[in-house]
């Protein structure tokens, strides 16, 4: 997978985001969606320079995606979890 699946947003979801974004000055906690996710799950900062360096380094591939949405938001809610300080 190269590309992010449409309408998932599940990055935008499950992981917590430490750094300052648009919106949400002091980042976003684990399972609260950014405020930057558009209606149809989208990021609304996608490659622009305000975009969090956590987020531009968050790369689809098969294993963190899986089958669809839910598969995609399981798998990052349990590295969320395996990772938590």
């Amino acid at each position: 997978m190269t590309d992010c699946r449409a309408g998932c947003g599940a990055c935008c979801i499950a992981p917590s985001i430490t750094s300052p974004l648009p919106g949400m000055p002091d980042g976003k906690p684990a399972g609260v969606a950014c405020a930057q996710l558009t209606a149809d799950y989208r990021c609304a900062v996608f490659g622009r320079p305000e975009r969090p360096a956590f987020c531009a380094g968050l790369k689809p591939a098969p294993e963190m995606c899986g089958a669809d949405r839910a598969a995609a938001l399981a798998w990052l809610t349990r590295l969320e979890a395996a990772t938590r300080p």
